[in-house]
């Protein structure tokens, strides 16, 4: 079985992928100093609530954007579960051209999302990733990477509001009934919800104006479903996005050898 881990600005997903389906995804608080023991007794408990065990382990695929995680995650993956780990990085076998000027400085998470986009969608399209930044990449019809935008996220737009403005409270998101705010939070509430259903209409129409045809709209990330209910210019969202694009880079890439690593008998 693959485990697969996407380790974000804000949290790390692990999942567990049986050759036939995901059995099961869970999430920590994304933290450079966390180790790989701490990874390790968090993530045991939840392989044996869902019934698996470390020896059905035999793959690890890593994502990240957060290079301070990433050796405690490899570690994670060598001595508890003996396996080498892929790392997801511009070098690897991607299966399609990355047409950009600095391909090292391209996110993983966005390459994967474009990977696993293509091999289900198809192109050309585009994918918003509604994360820490919102990000829009750009597939063309061969599934060539071609480059994006990066836009703040809608948490961290909120906590700025809140932080800079002495008078403006710190609010949960959700889509408004009105656009007119009638009070500091209604209004406040419309201002990043209808703003940002803005950006994103604007965004991907400029995107398909500039690739003068279009292009299929792929939204993930945990509020993609909240914006989605407001605007037409998504026209499908996927979750799991990410999390496929390293179960597909895995395949692209096989890790044969184990990493030889201290036997534990805890396992």
């Amino acid at each position: 079985m693959l485990l697969a881990i996407d380790a974000g600005n804000t949290n790390v997903v692990f999942a567990v992928h049986d050759g036939a389906e995901w059995r099961g995804r869970w999430r920590i608080a994304t933290r450079a100093d966390r180790t790989s023991d701490e990874y390790a007794v968090w993530l045991m408990a939840l392989l044996q609530h869902c019934g698996l065990k470390v020896a059905d382990i035999d793959r690890c695929a890593i994502g990240t954007v957060v290079p301070a995680a990433l050796y405690n995650l490899r570690r994670l993956s060598r001595e508890w579960f003996n396996v080498e780990p892929l790392v997801a990085r511009a070098a690897v076998d991607w299966g399609f051209e990355i047409k950009v000027d600095r391909p090292q400085e391209v996110g993983a998470d966005r390459l994967l999302n474009a990977l696993a986009s293509h091999h289900h969608y198809r192109g050309p399209l585009v994918v918003i990733d509604f994360g820490t930044a919102t990000t829009f990449d750009v597939v063309d019809a061969d599934g060539a990477y071609l480059g994006g935008v990066i836009a703040p996220g809608i948490n961290l737009s909120i906590e700025a509001l809140h932080k800079a403005a002495a008078r403006l409270p710190r609010i949960g998101i959700g889509r408004p009934q009105a656009v007119i705010g009638r009070d500091t939070v209604a209004a406040m509430q419309s201002g990043i919800y209808w703003g940002y259903v803005g950006l994103i209409e604007g965004i991907v129409g400029r995107i398909q104006a500039e690739h003068d045809k279009h292009l299929k709209v792929v939204a993930t990330g945990g509020l993609a479903p909240l914006f989605g209910e407001g605007t037409t210019a998504i026209e499908t969202i996927d979750p799991d996005i990410t999390l496929e694009g390293l179960r597909l880079l895995a395949e692209r890439n096989p890790v044969t050898t184990s990493h030889k690593s201290i036997h534990r008998d805890s396992h």
